[in-house]
C-alpha cells in the first residue's frame, strides 16, 4: 500500500471521528449520514485544501482553510438531506476539531515525501 493511501485512510477515519463527535454525539444524526460528511469532507479537503491550498499559503492556514471547508460540505449536505441537521455548535466543534487534526495531518504530509503533496 502507498504512502499516499496510507495517508487517506488516517485521514478518513480521522474525520469520521470527529463527524461522529460533532454531528452523531452533539447534532444526534445517523451514522449513515456522518458518514457520508466524512467521506466528502476526506475528499474535497485532501483534493483541495492538500493538494491546492497547502503548497500554496502553508500548513496553519491550510489547516484553518480544511477546517472551514469541512463546515461548509456539512452544511452543504444538510441544505440538500434534510435528514441531516446542523446546529451551531456542532458545526463550530466539526470546523475546529478538523482545523487541529488537519494541523498535524499537514505536519505528517510535508515531513514524508512519497506522499503527496
Amino acid at each position: 500500500m502507498s504512502q499516499t493511501a496510507k495517508a487517506l485512510i488516517f485521514k478518513f477515519f480521522m474525520t469520521l471521528i470527529v463527524a461522529v463527535l460533532a454531528f452523531g454525539i452533539i447534532g444526534g444524526n445517523d451514522f449513515g449520514w456522518v458518514l457520508v460528511v466524512a467521506i466528502l469532507g476526506t475528499v474535497i479537503d485532501y483534493l483541495a485544501g492538500d493538494l491546492l491550498i497547502l503548497p500554496k499559503v502553508g500548513s496553519l492556514i491550510g489547516a484553518i482553510i480544511n477546517g472551514g471547508l469541512a463546515a461548509v460540505i456539512a452544511v452543504m449536505v444538510a441544505a440538500v438531506a434534510p435528514a441531516f441537521t446542523t446546529t451551531t455548535s456542532s458545526v463550530l466543534t466539526f470546523a475546529v476539531l478538523v482545523a487541529v487534526g488537519e494541523y498535524f495531518f499537514h505536519q505528517y504530509l510535508l515531513r514524508v515525501e512519497e506522499v503527496e503533496p
